[in-house]
């Protein structure tokens, strides 16, 4: 049995592009930074920077294209691809990962405002049912 798999949760570092294959399918392209924070041999804090080639089609490219824009967090799942052509005699290459599943993180404002998490957190609250008060009797639920 083989695997490629490929799950990355990162910030978009440009805004989406959006093309129509000639068939008319939707493709969308976008770059996700990933960081990794680690401590090096004398025990210095290290950080590094990955960027990742994303690719995604159909009706998702369009969703994709839409409503993600540049420091949009996004988890992404998917698998990886290698292309290669030729440009001026020289081989050329490049990984992505061929999106199967893209779920936005939390919505980003401009400017820097740090009341964007507050207000998703009052939203989420805001969404809970009202628990009644009472303690619940074990022996009076039916199952």
């Amino acid at each position: 049995m083989y695997l490629n798999k490929a799950m990355i949760y990162g910030n978009l570092t440009r805004d989406p592009e959006n093309k129509a294959l000639p068939s008319g399918m939707s493709v969308c392209s976008f770059s996700l930074a990933t960081n990794r924070v680690y401590n090096d041999r004398d025990g210095k804090r290290q950080e590094s920077v990955d960027y990742h080639n994303i690719v995604v089609f159909g009706k998702q490219a369009e969703i994709c294209a839409k409503y993600l824009s540049k420091g949009s967090s996004t988890y992404v799942e998917g698998r990886l691809q290698t292309r290669s052509w030729e440009k001026d005699g020289v081989k050329q290459y490049r990984t992505e990962i061929v999106a199967e599943r893209v779920q936005f993180g939390p919505k980003v404002s401009g400017a820097g405002s740090g009341s964007q998490n507050t207000t998703a957190t009052d939203n989420r609250e805001s969404a809970l049912p009202d628990y009644p008060e009472e303690t619940i009797n074990p022996e009076d639920i039916p199952f």
